[in-house]
């Protein structure tokens, strides 16, 4: 189609995600196979790749936005703008969950952060006592620098008795097979408590100038 020559696009073609190092597509295909085909760059310089009139280049591409170009006629056409952005992502899914204490008491507010490094490519679900109240709040804090870190928190406002039990994180990567999952078991008290151990009788005699130690365990 001397007057379409090229196929148009759909906007889920135009946003292309790409993890660091993979080769990529940029889909401008042509209606004439044998059209003459230019990549160029944001600053309207030639990029130099393979081409395919049935895909597209295809090629290892830095992040940024390209357009096609063709003459017809002696008349030039570009194609819609294609943006690539690269996300970082391993083969490995290293996670951790933290919690800054396991035993809580009624009324307290309950935080677990589950950690996943070097990777921005992630879905992550949590598993939670109160889960099917949707009692907790998730936050997502994308850390870029020194490393690449994303930190989901769970918080349980006014915690109770009943949110105790395993809290489970577990991260997919979105690409490939691979999942990790962290458990970290938190108690909630109805109330605070202090337990006591002392290791001596009710009553015991002491020699006179005599030193005696009176030791007690605290929980």
């Amino acid at each position: 189609d001397p007057d379409m020559p090229f196929v148009p696009s759909i906007p889920e073609d135009q946003f292309i995600l790409v993890e660091e190092g993979d080769p990529t597509t940029i889909p401008c295909r042509t209606s004439d196979p044998d059209a003459q085909v230019t990549l160029t760059n944001s600053l309207d310089k030639a990029v130099y790749a393979f081409y395919d009139s049935k895909q597209g280049f295809i090629g290892n591409f830095p992040a940024g936005s390209y357009t096609c170009k063709t003459m017809v006629k002696g008349v030039e056409f570009k194609s819609d703008e294609f943006l690539i952005y690269i996300l970082r992502a391993t083969s490995q899914l290293p996670v951790e969950i933290e919690a800054l204490k396991t035993v809580y008491k009624t009324g307290e507010t309950i935080v677990v952060t589950c950690v996943v490094f070097d990777n921005e490519v992630v879905n992550l679900q949590w598993n939670y006592p109160g889960k099917v109240k949707e009692k907790g709040l998730i936050k997502l804090d994308d850390i870029k620098v020194p490393s690449q870190k994303l930190l989901y928190t769970l918080t349980i406002p006014e915690a109770s008795v009943k949110d105790t039990g395993d809290y489970e994180c577990t991260a997919r990567h979105a690409t490939k097979e691979v999942k990790e999952n962290k458990k970290v078991v938190i108690t909630v008290h109805d109330k605070g408590f202090v337990h006591l151990e002392p290791q001596f009788s009710p009553l015991e005699a002491v020699n006179l100038h005599e030193v005696k130690n009176f030791v007690v365990d605290v929980e």
